[in-house]
């Protein structure tokens, strides 16, 4: 056989045998050379359809390709591969879509990533990826959308041509933002939240009349409130942006901005007049700054906003009533800052709907520490939506309106701190979904609504230091979920409601010091395990201490100035309490080694008395015996004289005879 013969024979034998390894196209090849660095079980799960004896990657799974069989796309998320960026994809020419989130890639972008000049997407986001940002990236002219957000990245170079830029979650980047980001004429969203980036912000991007979202603020610790308020407002753990200077005018020439967020930075300055151009705005989100001056009217002409977050800044002045053009509002944040004067009325305006029956409107309305006046309008209750109503730290006048008993949503109630006066409205009976109320620290009087009971999702009532009368309700002990109960500082009367003892989730506070409380501490009480801190002081409850000695869980105790007796349990609470917390109990024994009794007596004072009664009753006694004694002896002795004299009495016998 001719050597020709043989070749064209080995080549049939190849063809025929061995189809699959000469069938695969490069790309295909190049797929599975990455797939090699897996381990097996992986590639086995996940891309069991990645099979050699295909001619391409075309049917693959995560693999798309285009009309004339080149791979154009390539999305895999949520598969945790034991890699760093695929080099071997750096060839695919053809490739448009990037797409490997979530799946723990590691190590460095490479540089030669510029050279996939088809990609319109790359999204390399929720990775640990680190390094710089490699400048190449600037050279993809096609690329829209560029996630990088949530890795270990630092620096931004100069990246062009971009529809959407996300590169949050990444506190090594730093610097300031890049003046040629105004090159990006296309940009529609820009993302740089919970980075390091800092200076101001820069004036060009007025320049960017596609921008939409301009997104800069930072945390992991801004979230939304849920009922337990008070145990979710974060600690900030995470880096924050240190943008300085004023918010530039030039940002009103981008006119299609839907959303500005440019929370938790250092910005100072005015809300620019330009902003008024903005008419699409849909969320405007400006929390945690340094901005002054007063809120602009203007903000009454965007028709589409929902979102309006201006907390913890300085503004000054009052809410305007423009603001109660704003029917899509859902969220209205304006806390710790120098407002004044009394809520517009035409606020209630955003939760009447066009149509009537298809209410939308506010879910939370907080206002407080800032220099309110003025009574709370009944419009209030047109708020059918709110979950949130913090007021607290104002200067309110008036009563609470009882129209408040139409958010049947509320969530939280907080009118702390303010000079509101008259009752508790009964109507307050039908927000059954509420976690918190919080009335303390007004002028409120009449006595608690019995109705209180139906609230039986309140886990925090708080009335404390107002002038309320009346006893407690009884109705009290169906709010099962209760954790913290404070009344201290009225004006209450009656004893401690057995019922009390049956809340068995109180574990934070129950406080009813500084009121006119009678009778003695409710045996129930011993179901009180959790509690955490008692204050019963400045009452005028009697009996015993006894019940307290089970409640192991207590740290704080004070029962000062009651009408106490008995001994202090022997529980190692009672032996480290200091003397003001027992103190003005003038029967309860402090010393069981000086009080000579049982467990049921009286203390040192009635000690003392009963010994002062015994010895008085043995004296009186005595001289009784001493008396009955001497007079006895005195009869005795009188009788004993008259029977002597009768003895030495002479009889003369005179005879008599008649004569």
């Amino acid at each position: 056989m001719s050597s020709n013969a043989i070749t064209i024979f080995l080549l049939f034998l190849n063809i025929s045998i061995f189809p699959a390894i000469s069938a695969l196209n490069q790309e295909g090849h190049c797929l599975l050379s990455w797939l090699s660095t897996f381990n097996s079980s992986l590639s086995a799960t996940f891309f069991s359809t990645w099979d050699s004896s295909h001619k391409s990657p075309c049917k693959w799974d995560y693999v798309i390709c285009s009309s004339n069989g080149f791979v154009s796309g390539i999305t895999i998320t949520s598969i945790n591969l034991p890699t760093s960026f695929p080099a071997q994809l750096l060839s695919f020419n053809h490739l448009t879509t990037l797409v490997l989130s979530n799946a723990n890639l590691t190590g460095e972008i490479p540089r030669s990533i510029g050279n996939l000049s088809s990609l319109s997407t790359l999204d390399l986001s929720f990775n640990s990826l680190t390094g710089d940002i490699p400048a190449e990236i600037g050279r993809l002219s096609q690329l829209k959308l560029l996630a990088l957000n949530t890795n270990s990245l630092h620096e931004i170079g100069q990246l062009l041509a971009l529809e959407t830029f996300r590169a949050g979650g990444n506190p090594g980047i730093y610097g300031e933002i890049p003046m040629q980001i105004s090159n990006c004429k296309e940009l529609i969203f820009l993302g740089l939240a919970d980075t390091g980036i800092s200076g101001q912000i820069p004036s060009v991007l007025g320049e960017l009349k596609h921008l939409e979202t301009l997104s800069v603020y930072t945390s992991k610790a801004y979230r939304q409130h849920s009922s337990r308020y008070w145990q979710l407002l974060s600690d900030g753990e995470s880096l924050p942006n240190n943008l300085t200077g004023s918010i530039p005018d030039a940002l009103g020439n981008c006119l299609a901005l839907e959303v500005i967020d440019l929370s938790m930075n250092s910005l100072s300055g005015q809300i620019p007049e330009s902003l008024a151009n903005l008419v699409a705005l849909k969320e405007v989100l400006l929390s945690d700054n340094y901005l002054t001056g007063e809120i602009p009217p203007f903000v009454g002409n965007f028709f589409g906003l929902k979102q309006l977050e201006l907390d913890n800044n300085r503004f000054t002045g009052e809410i305007p009533p423009a603001i109660g053009q704003l029917k899509e509002l859902l969220i209205f944040f304006a806390w710790q800052n120098q407002l004044q004067g009394s809520i517009p009325a035409e606020l209630a305006k955003c939760e009447i709907p066009p149509d009537i029956g298809n209410c939308i409107g506010l879910i939370r309305l907080r206002l407080g520490s800032n220099n309110f006046t003025g009574q709370l309008p009944p419009e209030i209750g047109l708020l059918h939506r709110l979950s949130f109503l913090e007021l607290s730290d104002n200067q309110f006048t008036g009563e609470i309106p009882p129209e408040i008993g139409n958010c049947t949503q509320l969530e939280m109630v907080d009118l702390h701190s303010n000079r509101l006066h008259g009752i508790i409205p009964t109507s307050v009976e039908f927000l059954v979904s509420l976690n918190v109320l919080d009335l303390s620290k007004n002028s409120i009087a009449g006595s608690v609504p019995e109705n209180l009971g139906m609230l039986t999702s309140l886990n925090k009532l708080v009335i404390s230091e107002n002038y309320i009368t009346g006893s407690i309700p009884k109705s009290l002990g169906l709010c099962r979920d209760l954790q913290l109960l404070e009344m201290s500082s009225n004006r209450l009367t009656g004893s401690i409601p057995d019922e009390i003892g049956r809340l068995q989730g109180l574990d934070i506070l129950l406080n009813f010091s500084w009121n006119s409380l009678t009778g003695s501490i409710p045996e129930s009480f011993a179901n009180l395990s959790n509690l955490a801190n008692l204050d019963l002081s400045h009452n005028m409850l009697t009996g015993t201490l006894t019940v307290l000695g089970s409640l192991d869980n207590l740290v704080s105790l004070n029962v000062s100035h009651n009408n106490f007796s008995g001994l202090l349990p022997d529980t190692k609470l009672f032996h480290d309490l200091p003397a003001s917390a027992y103190a003005g109990n003038q029967e309860l024994c402090i010393n069981r080694n000086k009080c000579h009794m049982d467990g049921s007596g009286h203390g040192n004072n009635s000690t003392r008395n009963l010994v002062v009664c015994t010895l008085l009753s043995v004296t009186v006694t005595l001289l009784i015996v001493l008396l009955g004694g001497l007079l006895f002896i005195r009869i005795r002795g009188a009788a004993s004289g008259r029977k002597d004299e009768e003895d030495n009495l002479e009889w003369d016998i005179i005879p008599i005879s008649k004569a």
